[in-house]
């Protein structure tokens, strides 16, 4: 994937989640799913098959969670 995006080619990957009217748990879920789809926006516009992406985003989530979780015991 490109790393080296313009501002105006950022704009179109990076969705903001509105704040106002929303409780914190609702404003970080969804900017955790904005966040995924922008992810996958993104991987699709750089030719990746959807399986791969799955595989990568659901892989990258596992590894958030085990690396939390090791930090809590």
């Amino acid at each position: 994937m490109n790393d080296k995006l313009n501002k105006d080619e950022l704009e179109i990957f990076i969705t903001e989640f509105p704040k106002d009217g929303f409780s914190l748990v609702d404003q970080l879920q969804g900017r955790v799913q904005f966040a995924i789809l922008d992810q996958i926006k993104l991987m699709k516009t750089s030719g990746i098959e959807f399986e791969e992406i799955q595989k990568i985003i659901l892989n990258n989530v596992q590894r958030i969670i085990e690396n939390y979780k090791s930090t809590e015991e």
